[in-house]
């Protein structure tokens, strides 16, 4: 086990949550099911774990006392625009698009799907490139590569 491990509270769909995730993220599997006798709703999980990516995750169905808020989300760092798209249309599918590159999935946890190029750009050494692919990147949901590239080379350019 790793030394730090997410923990995602769910009222009571975490079994779901897991399955979905796994489906939608590469080099995942699901590791262990601890299900509730007789203590709680026999038969539906209490916990899971599993890897997305290599991460481990720990899923728990522990009632509605709990909610997922933005304050913690889930950073993706996509190579390709395909990557972006492909992550992009799974995750909103029942959720919410929000600006920058974030979203809230079907089960209200946040995330981030952000390609390593929007990274590189902003850190440009030159900030009338920088603030040119903030701004383009201000005005989007789901981050396009090509759009930030322009909005740097229109810094270039001028």
């Amino acid at each position: 086990m790793q030394k730090i491990t997410p923990f995602l509270w769910f009222d009571h769909e975490a079994e779901e949550a897991m399955n979905f995730y796994v489906s939608i993220f590469k080099n995942s599997k699901i590791l262990s099911v601890t299900r509730y006798g007789e203590g709680g709703p026999a038969g539906e999980v209490m916990t899971a774990t599993f890897q997305l990516e290599g991460q481990e995750f720990m899923a728990l169905n522990g009632g509605p006392d709990h909610k997922f808020t933005e304050a913690i989300s889930f950073f993706v760092d996509c190579k390709t625009q395909e990557e972006v798209d492909e992550l992009w249309n799974k995750l909103t599918e029942g959720g919410e698009a929000g600006p920058c590159g974030w979203l809230k999935d079907k089960f209200g946890v946040s995330w981030q799907i952000i390609p390593t190029v929007l990274g590189e750009l902003l850190s440009d050494s030159d900030p009338v490139k920088s603030q040119h692919v903030m701004q383009a990147m201000l005005q989007m949901k789901k981050i396009d590569i090509k759009t930030l590239q322009e909005a740097y080379e229109q810094a270039v350019a001028s």
